[in-house]
Parts: C-alpha cells; sequence; structure tokens
C-alpha cells in the first residue's frame, strides 16, 4: 500500500512506544468543537478515471483570468510570465537538492538564491536580503517580531493601509510571541495618521505603499518619526513591479522592507504559493530570519557559493532561532530571479510605466460613468472605486457579463464598513478594449438597477 504503509500492528507496536491508548489519545489537545465527528464528505475510494473525471469537472467550473476583462487585484496581480520563465526553471543545474545543506553538490540552487538575493536588495534600496520568505503576509509578520527582539518593545503600529490579511497574519503570530499590534483605522490614505500613533512603547511601524488602496505615499516623514522615537519602519509592497517606478523603501528610510514577489515570474496559481520577499539595514543582518547565501572561493581560488547565515530553527537549537520557518519558497524564487534577469533594470522601469499607464486609462473610464467616485488619486497600477451600490453585489452582476470587476474591499475586512467600496487593478495583460468596455456596462447595469 503506497499511502497506507502501516499495518495495524505496526501502528499498536508505535502506540505502545509513546504510551498512549489509541490514536485519539493524540488530539486530546484539540477542543472537541474543532474535531470531526465522522469521515469527510468525499467517496471513500475511486479507480483513477473516476478521479480525473471528477476533478475535471471541478476544475470547468474555474474561470481562467485570461477568459476575459479582469480588473482584480487586492494582493494578487496578473501579469505576463514569459515561457522562457517556465523553461528555464527545469534546467538541472537548478533543479539539485531541495535545500542546499551540501554546497559542493548544490551550487545551482546557491548560486540563484544569491542571484535572487541581489536582486531583492536591489530593488527594495536595502543593503541585504535573505533567500526569500514563505509570502509577503508571513514575510511582514516575520519582521514585527525581529523588530521586538531588536528593540526589546512589545508594541506593533500596523497602519489602516495594511491589506488586512497581512494585518491578521502578523496578529496571528505576534501575540503568541508577546507582540500587541495595533491596526489603526483603514482608510485611503492612511499612512498619513501613522504619526500620531508612534510612543516611547513602540517597536515598529509597519505601513504599505502602494497600499492596499492603491494609494501611493513617501513615508519618509514617518520612518524619522519612528526613528526619533527609537522604533523600526517596516515598509510593506504587495506589488512588486510598483519598485520599478516608485521610489524604494530604503530611499525613504525604511528598517526592515517586505514584499510579495508574485508579480515578478509567478502567476496567480490561485493564491498560492507565493515568494516573500525580506531586506534589513546591515546592522540588522544577524537578527533577520530565514536563509543567506554568500559568495566565496574554494581551495584553488575558483568562485562558488555557500550558506552563510542560517537562522531558523533546523539548523540551530530552537531557544537561540529567530525564526520557525522551515524552508524558503525556493521554486517561486527562481522563478523570480529568472523574469528579473530577462526583464533587467530597463525592462522593469519599462514595465512599470505601462502599468501605470493602464491604470490612468482606467481612471479616466471609470470617472465617465455617473455615481462612480475614484478614491484613490496617487496610484501605481491600483485603484479603489466607491460604488453606488453594495460593491460584492457589483461584481455579481458584471461577472454575469463576463466582466470580472475586481474585488471588494469587504472581502477583506469585513467590518471595516466600506461594503460600497471596490479594488481594481490594471497592468500590461489589461487590454485597452477591456478598458472601454467597462464604463458602458457599468453604466447599463447602474441604471437598470436604478
Amino acid at each position: 500500500m503506497r499511502y497506507l504503509p502501516l499495518t495495524p500492528d505496526d501502528r499498536a507496536q508505535m502506540l505502545g512506544v509513546i504510551g498512549a491508548a489509541d490514536i485519539d489519545a493524540l488530539f486530546v489537545d484539540t477542543p472537541a468543537s474543532a474535531r470531526l465527528k465522522g469521515p469527510v464528505d468525499l467517496p471513500l475510494h475511486q479507480g483513477e478515471l473516476e478521479v480525473e473525471l471528477e476533478l475535471a469537472g471541478l476544475a470547468a467550473r474555474n474561470r481562467p483570468a485570461g477568459a476575459g476583462p479582469f480588473f482584480c487585484g487586492a494582493g494578487a496581480y496578473r501579469h505576463h510570465v514569459p515561457a522562457s520563465v517556465d523553461h528555464i526553471i527545469q534546467r538541472s543545474e537548478f533543479l539539485t537538492s531541495y535545500t542546499p545543506y551540501q554546497p559542493e553538490i548544490a551550487q545551482g540552487t546557491l548560486q540563484y538564491l544569491f542571484e535572487f538575493q541581489t536582486q531583492v536588495a536591489a530593488l527594495t534600496g536595502m543593503d541585504v536580503a535573505n533567500a526569500s520568505m514563505y509570502d509577503g503576509s508571513t514575510a511582514c509578520a516575520e519582521a514585527v517580531m525581529m523588530a521586538a527582539r531588536v528593540t526589546r518593545r512589545t508594541k506593533a503600529v500596523l497602519s489602516g493601509g495594511l491589506h488586512p490579511h497581512y494585518a491578521a497574519t502578523t496578529h496571528t503570530l505576534a501575540h503568541v510571541a508577546g507582540v500587541q499590534t495595533l491596526r489603526l483605522t483603514p482608510r485611503i490614505d492612511a499612512e498619513a495618521g501613522v504619526i500620531a500613533a508612534i510612543d516611547a512603547d513602540t517597536a515598529c511601524v509597519v505601513v504599505q505603499t502602494p497600499n492596499v488602496f492603491g494609494q501611493v505615499t513617501d513615508v519618509t516623514a514617518i520612518a524619522q518619526a519612528a526613528h526619533a522615537a527609537g522604533a523600526l519602519l517596516i515598509v510593506v509592497t504587495t506589488e512588486a513591479v510598483s519598485l520599478g517606478l516608485l521610489k524604494s523603501p530604503g530611499e525613504m528610510g525604511a528598517d526592515i522592507a517586505v514584499a510579495e514577489g508574485q508579480s515578478i515570474g509567478n502567476g496567480l496559481n490561485f493564491g498560492g504559493p507565493y515568494v516573500g520577499l525580506f531586506a534589513v539595514r546591515e546592522k540588522l543582518v544577524r537578527q533577520m530570519p530565514g536563509r543567506l547565501c554568500g559568495e566565496t572561493v574554494d581551495a584553488e581560488g575558483r568562485r562558488g557559493f555557500v550558506l552563510t547565515l542560517s537562522t531558523r530553527e533546523q539548523h540551530i537549537r530552537r531557544d537561540k532561532a529567530t525564526s520557525n520557518i522551515c524552508t524558503n519558497s525556493g521554486l517561486c524564487s527562481l522563478a523570480f530571479t529568472i523574469h528579473m534577469s530577462l526583464l533587467g533594470e530597463a525592462g522593469l522601469r519599462k514595465l512599470a510605466l505601462i502599468n501605470h499607464a493602464k491604470a490612468k486609462r482606467l481612471k479616466a473610464a471609470l470617472e465617465t460613468v455617473p455615481g462612480v467616485e475614484v478614491l484613490t488619486q496617487r496610484f501605481f497600477n491600483e485603484l479603489a472605486v466607491r460604488l453606488p451600490m453594495d460593491a460584492t453585489e457589483a461584481v455579481e452582476r458584471l461577472a454575469a457579463h463576463g466582466i470580472l470587476a475586481g474585488v471588494p474591499y469587504s472581502r477583506l475586512d469585513p467590518d471595516a464598513g466600506m461594503n460600497d467600496v471596490l479594488l481594481m487593478a490594471a497592468t500590461e495583460t489589461t487590454q485597452d478594449g477591456e478598458i472601454d468596455i467597462l464604463p458602458r456596462v457599468l453604466t447599463q447595469m447602474l441604471e437598470a438597477r436604478a
């Protein structure tokens, strides 16, 4: 049995060794309310053909992002990924061991991680970057806990412009470590109100630009206020392509820069796996979570790559670890590195300019629709729009016309009282004709509803 290798006698012997009466004894710490009362509602077994047909039917119910006008963003962005990226990631030089414990046989893995770190440091304007994190949200949480270790304080101020999922992930991890998270009220220009919340107990301030509403902010003044209070500034970016056009976190005074790297080299993939970017000032490098690859020479003077810094609990004593991150998003970071190498600095800047131009065209189109208010005025490729109706209802109605109009903010933050706010993004994959059809269909829908 490939997936059920243990016999009942094997299980009985294992339970006897650990002193457990039965399997249920292993789950005594799980509340009864969290346990299933019986098997899940799935067939117990099927033949291979039947499984393929069933899964194909389920897959057919999904609509691909490229099947029509698509304006969804909110932390996951549709960009063109060249076919060469998928080809190169399959080369044997990079498909070496899963994790580079033995550098002599993992030079391909170590080299691309070294190049990845170099690219991330350059993009974010920081001194050093690690060899990736799970995703942007967990990178944000790790940054907060790192700031608490550095400052020896236990309060984190989260901007109201921080993506609600990032804020929730940060709270989930930080509160276990005894770090209090103070999330400010969500609003379009949320970063403007952050400075007033900084006090002598603040370990770090977390801001996002462009924020979840698409608003772009120069956070230099926030950095200065945080540093004056002895706190660190963490700058979050969910749209990595924006780093090709906007002022980098390092230029604005960030101590830690975290980002979601999905936009470069990685498709939407139903929401994952993604790749977290994490970069810091050099003085903070030993408190950085994850791994750091370095360049060296061997005994014969030949260039080589090694694992320079490893702070995770698999490598050292748990009480000395700065993180419980057990892996990095290696394949996704490889795709990121290949796409970045193909783009180069000039290509990334051009791609960013195209994204901004598409968003400008989208804004102009929306402003022609009676009753629609564009809330975001300083933007990269994403806008927050107030509709004269519930945004979730609008999305459903537009979907019936073949248009995926965006993400209702209430889906991210149900308690914010912004049920009429819709987040809309336009990238290089958004066609001008798709933007042009949107106001016509939206106007007709609103008129019919009235």
